[in-house]
């Protein structure tokens, strides 16, 4: 079954505008078409909704059982909702639906915190060395299982099988840091000032945790929240996003293998209520904190519906990246980074480079090279062997991506390569695409794109590109090249970011703390600050 809507792509009523007009032949003509979007005669994967279904999908995997179409309820999976609804998956390679999951509400959602809460007591009362042992089980099993796991990710989100297998690592590196964390959540003594006191203070769990997860990375940013919360003694109740559950319940299927107690985890799948379950979560007395990882808009509205029980709340937001690239640079290893750090994950993640900023001696050089580099890509789905670049999740990005493409390019831009779409494709695919002469008038400028476009803007000066590059609401990550180490100190500084990459586009680590300022979030994940955001200080005198 394809998704409604799908066929509709292409350039619909823009076709006529200014941009379209203006796309340049002979940049297409070098762009390597046949590989760019697929084909049902070369992709294997277009096969009937029959083929294509859930056992023929589990037939692939080493493991079938980690693919689960359920909730999980007190150690219990929930195949059904309590409304009998369900929801679709689509593979966004090819628009066919892989499977469908319970539509749960908030009867389902009240059952799963209610476990959790009464799981609390004795979970929290574990030792680190025993929570330590859980989580470095649950570790063991995803390195174990990291082949199936990978190729879950790629049905679901599209991305390419080799870019899952890495996520599926980097989310389980999660669970063998807080393993390791859980044993070093000191307290303080604190020297007393009175000679018959002592003063100590004491790191102690939040309570049941509500964790609300995107798409994008379905397997790491359930571990890099889960990792954390259990660590500390909290238990949790998670909803993944709802294009891409399929992860999330296979990591609680490792998890419930791992050891973990009964009610200690809990999962809850929904499409209709996601609204209704977010609101929930946040407004329930028996949640003791959310953590949040997506939309800025979409956080705000959580911060405002926790406000009233005064909630702990973790937030990792929308990105405005900017790439700098100083004159001095080192071109060849500006463009190595800049294909990771834009085009990773077609674009589609949060720390993704949405401005580059490129010295206007340099900035022609940069532009070609990039060019060249894109021109090589291989865009189709993520299972094929030679497929650099996989799908948008789905049509609605699809289309945000082309808004902007014309929106700049109606607004002086020039094509360097991609921005124009097969309309023989099944799948979500968008042409990587990169542009240049951009300005400030265009609205890749000011909003985040989430897709493959690579939009380069010139400047003079550092003071100049400083003030360009802050000139936004959001200050998630920011990345800059040059060879002077007082210009590299200098600009590290004064970016108003949470993180900076310096001559280097990659930047997420699990031993470092990950996120970001102004409305791009609160608190940081990952490191040992991020065992901050689930536990609270106690502060204990005692009198001798």
């Amino acid at each position: 079954m394809l998704r409604p809507g799908l066929l509709t792509k292409g350039l619909n009523s823009t076709a006529t505008s200014l941009a379209a007009r203006r796309i340049s032949q002979a940049a297409l003509s070098n762009f390597p078409r046949a590989s760019l979007l697929l084909s049902s005669t070369r992709n294997p994967r277009f096969l009937s909704s029959a083929a294509n279904s859930l056992a023929h999908l589990k037939s692939q995997l080493n493991d079938p059982t980690l693919f689960t179409t359920a909730g999980f309820i007190d150690n219990e999976f929930i195949t059904t909702s309590n409304s009998g609804k369900h929801f679709p998956v689509y593979d966004p390679a090819n628009g066919t639906e892989i499977a469908r999951f319970p539509d749960m509400g908030i009867e389902e959602t009240d059952k799963a915190i209610q476990a959790a809460k009464q799981a609390f007591p004795s979970w929290s009362k574990t030792t680190a060395k025993e929570r330590s042992t859980i989580l470095r089980n649950w570790y063991n099993l995803i390195l174990e299982n990291e082949q199936d796991l990978a190729k879950i990710i790629t049905w679901e989100n599209g991305k390419p099988l080799a870019d899952a297998l890495g996520e599926v690592r980097y989310g389980a590196s999660f669970f063998e840091w807080f393993a390791e964390e859980a044993k070093r959540l000191y307290g303080e003594v604190i020297p007393s000032p009175n000679r018959q006191q002592r003063f100590i203070a004491i790191r102690q769990p939040l309570g049941v945790v509500g964790i609300i997860t995107p798409w994008n990375f379905p397997n790491a940013m359930i571990t890099r929240k889960l990792g954390a919360a259990l660590a500390v003694g909290c238990t949790v109740v998670a909803k993944p996003a709802s294009e891409t559950p399929l992860s999330a319940v296979a990591l609680y299927e490792l998890g419930r293998r791992a050891g973990v107690p009964k009610g200690v985890i809990g999962l809850v799948t929904t499409h209709h209520d996601t609204k209704a379950i977010g609101k929930h979560l946040c407004e329930s007395q028996d949640i003791s904190g959310i953590s949040f990882t997506g939309s800025t808009a979409v956080g705000k509205l959580l911060l405002k519906q926790s406000a009233d029980t005064v909630k702990k709340v973790s937030l990792e937001l929308g990105g405005n990246a900017a790439f700098i690239v100083f004159e001095d640079a080192d071109i060849d290893k500006a463009v190595d980074a800049a294909v990771l750090a834009k085009f990773r994950s077609s674009g589609q993640t949060c720390i993704c480079v949405n401005r580059f900023y490129v010295h206007s001696s340099i900035k022609d050089v940069f532009g070609e090279r990039l060019r060249e580099r894109v021109e090589k890509f291989r865009v189709g789905s993520g299972m094929e062997a030679n497929t650099t670049h996989g799908p948008l999740i789905n049509k609605a990005s699809v289309e945000k991506v082309r808004s902007h493409v014309h929106d700049a390019l109606d607004h002086g831009a020039k094509l360097l390569t991609g921005g124009k779409e097969s309309e023989n494709t099944h799948g979500y695919f968008y042409p990587p695409t990169v542009l240049t002469d951009m300005n400030n008038n265009m609205r890749i400028a000011t909003e985040e794109t989430f897709g493959p476009v690579a939009g380069i803007f010139s400047f003079e000066t550092e003071d100049e590109v400083l003030e360009l590059a802050n000139n936004t609401r959001f200050g998630l990550s920011g990345y800059f090249f040059s060879k002077d180490v007082s210009r590299c100190w200098r600009v590290a500084e004064n970016l108003q970011v949470g993180m900076v990459g310096v001559n280097t586009g990659a930047i997420s680590s699990e031993v470092a703390p990950f996120g970001g300022v102004k409305e791009s979030g609160i608190g940081r994940e990952g490191a040992r600050q991020g065992l901050d955001e689930y536990t609270q200080y106690k502060y204990i005198n005692m009198a001798i």
